[in-house]
């Protein structure tokens, strides 16, 4: 990877983990928006509680190179899940916040995105030999 391509992620890496670990406050003191979310899903408190470990987990492996790739996976996956919620019960804005918590899973999801397209050759052999059986 070229240093230019390595600076780039590392700055989506850094900006995905850091909106990841910022939410985990908020998730694992039951601050009353997450409360509301995660009830209005009918998924309180194991989805709120479930959603934080995993955004935890990403986060660690977001960190680390050799694995920034998985942590972009997770955090994927989450945010696809956060996204869908907004779109499909939620909404766009919850709680009077002004939409603020889905423009940051948008940032995370599109971060998550780049750090797969420029590390997909550390993934992408696995993909091909997992596939091949």
């Amino acid at each position: 990877m070229s240093k230019q391509l390595n600076i780039v992620s590392w700055v989506l890496q850094l900006t995905a983990a850091i909106i990841l670990l910022q939410t985990l406050f908020f998730k694992f003191t039951a601050a009353p928006e997450s409360v509301y979310i995660f009830s209005t899903l009918g998924i309180e408190p194991f989805g709120r509680i479930g959603s934080g470990v995993v955004e935890l987990i990403a986060s660690i492996l977001l960190l680390t190179p050799r694995f920034a790739w998985l942590g972009a996976v997770l955090g994927l996956g989450t945010m696809s899940g956060a996204i869908l919620s907004h779109l499909a019960i939620l909404g766009i804005e919850v709680q009077n916040d002004g939409g603020s918590l889905f423009i940051l899973a948008l940032v995370v999801f599109l971060s998550c995105l780049g750090i797969l397209f420029i590390r997909r050759r550390q993934w992408l052999p696995l993909v091909v030999k997992f596939a091949g059986r």
